[in-house]
This record gives structure tokens, C-alpha cells and sequence, in this order.
């Protein structure tokens, strides 16, 4: 509104105008009666924890006040907010303190209204649990307990326990509360598992019967499966091979029992102080290497959620000879520049010493290592002062035994190597030679060169060695090939041939596919229409060679001092128009890896004939530059023959005299 002040400042037109409207404004405030609403009306409920609004609105009073208490005037226990016509009581979180009957004053002028509402409280914030007295075994009563926490009212709760579809018990909560307050209600059965639970479900089912006000959920449930266990029983042990076993034996135990769900198999062993010793959690032990202190009682037990199962069995082990073995064998073959571990291995002593030497007492060259029962002679690299016997001597309290091991030398290291002494050019010599490289020992050796499938050449090389060395060592073969060898295949195989001992390779290989040339032969020139033309014609030469691979055509012209000028590298040569200066000597060549094969023709360009019918251009051009010389030196040989008489010639003069 404005002030007197303002009005006075305005044109009258807007004061009148004004005026007006605030007498319409004032009448239609007086037509609006004052109004209030709350909401929710009435009655609401609410879940302890949660957020709750209540909400007061007024219509026909700009701007009202309001206030809020309890209709037992207890605190508030919320915080209220005023926008315009409306007032909000927000509680957050609701309590036990909130539920009251709430009132909403609002007063406008000296009117007043006031609204309630009812706030009713519950809590219901979980699933039941299902819980066990123990694990449900088969023939023996267990305990089945439903829990439904922190309820609130708990006299409008009732419980239902059930096994699948079936009511075990049903049960409701009508005592009288004593106070306001969260509680855990539970529903206890007992009942005797059976083979028909096996898989059944138990279902806990809740509800909070409430039925005045809506709210969700109103029931809750839980779903537990059943899980019926068997103790473990008929527990069975199995031995291989023996109970009875001798001093680095082993033995093989199996262990089975019966359950549900099927028990696990535990191995232990009865120590002399009456303790056990856990060995295995599987079901199969097995003991190796065993020494005396091994026998006993040994103990299997299946054991699941409900029980367990036991059995015994001894073991008896006897006393073992002492023994010693020598690896890889009697005998051991190694490439030079390769690692050799000759080990000596003792059972049936508790602390062994070892020697290590060779036969003729030469040194050892190499290191020896010794690891209780066990000791490593290393040779790294192998070489030729490595080839001798070893003998390994162990020694046991006042026994003594020796174990004999031969170390024997090769070397064959690479394929070998297929050389040839030039092209293969059918029908010219070549030598195939087949290396074999750092062979050891030579005299060993055989070498064996194929063509095909046939053997073509073979050797052997026996010759007595002087000394021990890296001998390379070859085949050599000469022979003509023929285009029938190609596509043929060249094997050189060598084998080195060392007694019975075992080693990789004993042999080796490599290949060469054979590719026979031929050299270019039968070369012919064929000329269309003909060697002798005519001045001014065309002509085609082509050349053709036969040889493998198939030949590259060369066209050159022969120049006057023998050189050859480069003309084509196309079969067929092409000259258009020929002219006298095209006559000579054309060479066509067919060239290939394996040779060269030349052809010659000779080419005669000859000048045109005279011909009454031939008519040219240039012909044209001639008869009518001469149809103007002839007159031309006409005069002239008419103007000097009068310079002559006057004895000077003078073409001015002669002209002048013309005009």
C-alpha cells in the first residue's frame, strides 16, 4: 500500500484508481472466511528412526501466525518452520518422545483456529533370524528359535514357524507392556531331523497387525534351508603295499567314511609321549623314503559339523642293507662344451662320507658338492680331459662301498652343410660336397649323400686318430645333371655311430632341392614380310630361344666397329617406315643364368622405283616450285646475255629499261 505521502506525489487519476482498489481488495478479504487444514488429517504413523512432516495451512488471512504444542503440552521434540500460510512440525527421528496428539494454533486478528492430529508410533525395521540349538543331525532333537527384533508395539505381533508348507508353531504377544520400548520377540520348536528334511526349508514368517494404518511392510519372512548331517561312521584304512615295510620303502595309505555331508579325512600319528602328531588333511598319505623311527600307530579320523570317526593301523618298518648308486648310470655320453652331474647317492646310512676320483688318477676337473645322503660331481663345460672313469667311494661307519661311472665325449654339433661348385647347367660337371663340422670322434663318422631316394655316394672314416681334436670332414661328388634331376631333392645324412650309449641326435641332415638349368638353345628369327623392303615399308622380327629358366629376348643392331647398340627386351621388334639408313645387321639373343644363345639376320632397305601411278605430296610441292624457277632463271639468263652485249649487267637497270 502507500503512504499519504506517496498519494500526494501521484496524478489524481492514479490516486482515484488506487482507492478503488483497495476497497475492492478489503471487500473481497472480508468475503474470504478464514480457513485451516493440517495434514495428514486426522491420524498418522510412523516407523521409529524415520522423518515425519506435519504440515498446517490457512486460507483467508494474510499473513496468520501460528504455534504448535502437545495436547499434554509435553516438549515438541521437532523443529517448526513458517512460510506465508503455511507452518511445518518436521520430527527427525521419530521417537517414542513423538507419539503424541499434536495441535496447530493459527490466529488472524483476533480470530483463532486450531486442527490435531494423532502421531502414532511403531517399529518393524528387520527380517526374522532363524537360529539352531546346533547342527540338525539325523535321529537327534534339535531347537529351532524365530527372532524378530526391536518391535514395537510387540502386543500386535504374531509369529509363524513353518517347515515348508507346514505350521510347526504360531504364536502372538498379548501380554501387557510395561513401558514404551524396543523388543525382541522369539518363537522357540523342537523337533527330531529326519531323512525326509533333507532339502526342506524352515520359513519364519512376522507380522505387525496394525491394521488401522497403512504402512509397509506389515510382514516380514525368512527363508533358511534345511542342512541334516549324518556323523561319521564305518571309517575304513587301506595300505599298499604293506604294513610291513623295509628301511627306505614307501607305503600308500587310503582312508574312507561315511556322513553327510561326507567328512573329511584327517592323518596323525601316536607319538611314545602319548601326544599325536598331525600328519594330512587329505585322504590318501603317502610316506617315502621311510626309516626306522617311521613305525607306529598311525591314526585316520573322518570328521564333519556333527562327529568324527577313527581308525588305526601300525607300520612296521625293517632295517635296510646300505646301498649306493651312482646316476645318470654305468655309463654317460656328453657333448663337449655341454654341463655333466655325476651324482652318488647313499640309502640306508645316517651320515655318509664321500670321495670322489678317477680311475688312472688324473684330476678331476670339476667341483664336487655334497648334500647329506647325496654328492655332485659337476663337469662344466665338458671337455677332452673329462673322458675318463670315476669313481665315487662312500664310506659308512666302518663299511666302505665304490660305484664306477664312464664319462665318453662326442661332438656333433651342426647340420651339415651342402655346397655345390657352380650352377647346375644340364649336362656340365658339378661337384656336391656335404661338410660335416667339429665331429668327435671322426672315426665314427659315416656320411651318406642321396639324390632322391637313392644313395648316390657314402663314406666312412676310419683312419686311426693321433690325437683327440675337432675334426670337420666332408663328401665329395661330381656328376652331370639332367632336366630330369630337377625338382629332385639332395640329402646329405651323417650319423655317428657311438656304441650302444643313448644320446641326441645321433644323427643329422640337410637338403637341397635341385634346380637344373638349361642354356638357351635353338634361338630362330622369324622377319614379316621380308629382310629386303623397300624404302618407306614396316617390318616385324621375331625372335624365339629355348632354355630353363625360359630365356630373356635381347634385339641390338651390330654398329659399323662390331659394338652392339641396345635396341629391345621385347620378343618381337618392330621398325615403321623404314629408311635406307635401317639396313644392317640385327642380333637377337637368348640370355638365361646358363648361357647365352645369338641369331643374326640382316636387313636390305632399298630405294623406291620409279612408279607413273605414284603420286606424293612432296612431288606436288617440287613440280610447283619448279613451274616458277624455270621461268625465273629464264630471265634471268635473258637480262645477262643483254648486260653482256653492253657489257655490264645491272638487274635495276634492266628492270628500268623494262618499264
Amino acid at each position: 500500500m502507500f503512504s499519504s505521502q506517496q498519494k500526494r506525489k501521484m496524478p489524481r487519476k492514479m490516486v482515484v484508481i488506487f482507492g478503488a482498489s483497495n476497497v475492492l481488495w478489503m471487500v473481497f478479504t472480508v468475503s474470504q472466511a478464514f480457513k485451516m487444514e493440517i495434514f495428514p488429517e486426522h491420524r498418522v504413523i510412523a516407523q521409529i528412526g524415520d522423518v515425519i512432516s506435519l504440515t498446517c495451512r490457512t486460507t483467508g488471512c494474510e499473513p496468520p501466525s501460528f504455534s504448535w504444542r502437545t495436547q499434554i503440552d509435553s516438549p515438541l521434540n521437532g523443529k517448526v518452520k513458517n512460510e506465508g500460510n503455511n507452518s511445518t512440525l518436521t520430527m527427525d527421528p521419530v521417537s517414542f518422545n513423538n507419539e503424541h496428539a499434536y495441535v496447530c494454533t493459527a490466529t488472524c486478528g483476533s480470530k483463532k483456529l486450531e486442527k490435531g492430529i494423532q502421531v502414532e508410533i511403531y517399529s518393524f525395521p528387520k527380517d526374522p533370524e532363524i537360529h539352531l540349538s546346533s547342527p540338525l543331525e539325523l535321529g537327534k532333537p534339535v531347537t529351532v528359535t524365530c527372532m524378530v527384533p526391536d518391535v514395537y508395539p510387540f502386543d500386535r505381533l504374531e509369529v509363524n514357524l513353518m517347515k515348508d508348507n507346514k505350521l510347526l508353531k504360531n504364536k502372538e504377544f498379548l501380554e501387557p507392556m510395561e513401558r514404551k520400548s524396543l523388543e525382541t520377540k522369539s518363537l522357540a520348536v523342537t523337533f527330531i531331523p529326519t531323512n525326509e528334511d533333507i532339502g526342506k526349508a524352515l520359513v519364519c514368517q512376522a507380522k505387525l497387525n496394525i491394521d488401522e494404518f497403512d504402512f509397509e511392510p506389515k510382514e516380514r519372512e525368512t527363508t533358511k534351508k534345511l542342512q541334516v548331517y549324518i556323523s561319521p561312521k564305518n571309517t575304513v584304512i587301506s595300505v599298499s603295499p604293506s604294513t610291513k615295510l623295509q628301511e627306505g620303502g614307501s607305503v600308500t595309505m587310503t582312508c574312507s567314511s561315511e556322513g553327510l555331508p561326507a567328512p573329511q579325512i584327517f592323518w596323525s600319528k601316536k607319538l611314545d609321549n602319548g601326544n599325536v602328531q598331525l600328519l594330512s588333511g587329505n585322504a590318501t598319505l603317502t610316506l617315502i623314503a621311510m626309516r626306522i623311527e617311521d613305525s607306529g600307530i598311525y591314526v585316520c579320523e573322518g570328521v564333519n559339523q556333527v562327529g568324527k570317526d577313527g581308525k588305526e593301523v601300525e607300520l612296521i618298518v625293517q632295517e635296510k642293507p646300505f646301498i649306493v648308486e651312482i646316476s645318470p648310470g654305468p655309463q654317460v655320453i656328453a657333448q663337449i662344451g655341454d654341463s655333466v652331474v655325476l651324482t652318488c647317492g647313499v640309502t640306508g646310512c645316517e651320515s655318509p662320507s664321500f670321495s670322489w676320483r678317477t680311475q688312472i688318477d688324473s684330476p678331476l676337473s670339476g667341483q664336487v658338492k655334497t648334500e647329506g645322503s647325496k654328492s655332485m660331481l659337476t663337469l662344466s663345460p665338458v671337455s677332452f680331459e673329462n673322458e675318463h672313469s670315476y669313481l665315487c667311494t662312500v664310506t659308512c661307519g666302518r663299511k666302505k662301498l665304490e660305484k664306477r661311472i664312464s664319462v665318453d665325449l662326442y661332438s656333433f654339433p651342426r647340420d651339415p652343410e651342402i655346397e655345390m661348385s657352380g650352377l647346375l647347367v644340364s649336362g656340365n660337371p658339378v661337384t656336391v660336397s656335404c661338410e660335416v663340422p667339429n665331429v668327435y670322434p671322426s672315426d665314427r663318422l659315416e656320411i651318406e649323400l642321396f639324390k632322391g631316394e637313392s644313395v648316390i655316394e657314402s663314406k666312412t672314416f676310419l683312419e686311426d686318430m693321433d690325437r683327440k681334436s675337432l675334426e670337420t670332414k666332408s663328401l665329395d661328388m661330381t656328376f652331370i645333371p639332367t632336366t630330369e634331376d630337377t625338382g629332385k631333392v639332395l640329402v646329405c645324412l651323417a650319423q655317428l655311430r657311438v656304441g650302444e650309449m643313448e644320446f641326441e641326435p645321433k644323427q643329422r641332415q640337410s637338403t637341397q632341392m635341385l634346380h637344373v638349368n638349361v642354356a638357351p638353345r635353338d634361338t630362330t628369327i622369324l622377319v614379316s614380310p621380308s629382310s629386303i623392303l623397300e624404302e618407306g615399308s614396316s617390318v616385324n622380327m621375331t625372335c624365339s630361344s629355348n632354355g630353363l629358366p625360359a630365356p630373356k629376348i635381347l634385339w641390338s643392331r651390330q654398329l659399323n666397329n662390331g659394338d652392339l647398340q641396345p635396341l629391345s627386351e621385347n620378343s618381337t621388334l618392330t621398325l615403321t617406315s623404314t629408311k635406307m639408313d635401317d639396313s644392317g645387321i640385327y642380333v637377337c639373343e637368348g640370355i638365361n643364368q646358363a648361357g647365352i644363345s645369338r641369331k643374326e639376320v640382316e636387313l636390305i632397305i632399298q630405294g623406291r622405283e620409279n612408279n607413273k601411278d605414284y603420286f606424293s605430296p612432296e612431288l606436288l610441292v617440287l613440280y610447283c616450285a619448279s613451274s616458277l624457277i624455270i621461268p625465273a632463271i629464264g630471265m634471268i639468263i635473258y637480262f645477262a646475255r643483254r648486260a653482256n652485249m653492253k657489257g655490264s649487267y645491272s638487274l635495276v637497270e634492266a628492270q628500268k629499261s623494262k618499264v
